[in-house]
């Protein structure tokens, strides 16, 4: 057009459009962010099922494991058995070091698995280290606890702050880098080596760690930091029968794995704290690294103790009664 006004005109037009272009997609992409944090955040939390069940068992790791873990505990508790769940317990809400000596086949390994379980859900412990005779042997322990809080129902329906972040996950670790609640991040960490359980407020368990490592694999040096930026270091070790056929037979590999026990994985929790821990263990030959632990004269911090554990089924009891 030969009239500039129609220039002017047709200019404001375009402009106009185009702003309303852009606050429309601004609008979209708003509403995209809004739907795409609304799917990753998984609040509602459902509510604990039993607060009775789960305050009894947070106060006793007996209760905890006959409740929770029916299926892994079917036989019944000998006095040995007993006497180690307590000395696991006195470890976990008081401290010490605690050695005992427990043939194989006894359920060591479990009971390790379910005093770590019962530790950290029930806020007794922060960061609990889990040390195998090899770093296969830790990992499948690892293996064993997330397991446990992926499946168990019974766990799940007393601990919902801990378990239902992670069943929301559905199996897909990248998950737990975009998850919500209540518009936060749960800062879950899943991984071969290392656990770090859902930050939710007000729950026990927010934000604490499992590590595992081999005994003569890297120890030292192990931290974790908080989403709040706390520096936190391991206040629990739990070391399950840290010893091999092969370095039983050594002598030079018994003193090297004492001296990470005593050197490394104790100074593990920092200047001026103190590690509680608890090493169910096997003494496999005379003078081997149980054998020694178990020596309170060479080893009085471990207060060792050799327990000779005897099982009877309850189908036999049952039968003798009758």
């Amino acid at each position: 057009p030969k009239d500039p006004r129609k220039f002017i005109y047709f200019g404001r037009v375009m402009a106009t459009g185009l702003q309303n272009y852009e606050a429309h997609r601004e609008n979209m992409a708003g509403r995209q962010r809004a739907q795409s944090q609304s799917g990753r955040d998984i609040r509602p939390l459902p509510k604990v099922k039993n607060p009775k069940r789960r305050a009894a068992a947070v106060k006793s790791f007996r209760k905890f494991a006959e409740t929770y873990f029916p299926e892994s505990f079917t036989l019944e508790w000998s006095p040995d058995h007993l006497k180690a769940i307590s000395k696991i317990e006195k470890a976990v809400l008081t401290g010490g070091l605690f050695a005992l000596a427990m043939p194989r086949g006894s359920g060591k390994t479990t009971l390790c698995e379910t005093a770590c379980l019962w530790a950290i859900v029930s806020g007794h412990r922060k960061f609990v280290v889990l040390i195998g005779a090899s770093e296969d042997a830790a990992g499948q322990m690892l293996d064993s606890i997330k397991t446990e809080v992926e499946t168990n129902e019974r766990l799940a329906e007393d601990f919902p702050k801990i378990c239902y972040p992670i069943e929301k996950l559905g199996g897909i670790v990248n998950r737990a880098n975009g998850q919500l609640y209540n518009g936060k991040r749960t800062h879950i960490t899943w991984t071969a080596k290392e656990i770090v359980l859902p930050t939710i407020a007000k729950s026990p368990a927010s934000g604490s760690v499992v590590k595992t490592a081999g005994i003569t694999g890297r120890v030292r040096g192990m931290k974790s930091k908080t989403a709040a930026g706390e520096s936190i270091r391991p206040d629990l070790v739990i070391v399950d029968d840290p010893q091999t056929d092969e370095s039983a037979r050594s002598p030079s590999q018994c003193r090297t794995r004492e001296q990470v026990l005593s050197a490394a994985i104790l100074n593990l929790c920092g200047p001026g704290k103190t590690m509680a821990g608890v090493m169910p263990c096997t003494v496999i030959r005379p003078n081997d690294m149980a054998d020694n632990i178990l020596d309170r004269e060479k080893h009085p911090l471990w207060q060792g103790e050799r327990t000779k554990l005897v099982y009877k089924s309850r189908r036999n009891e049952s039968r003798r009664r009758r």
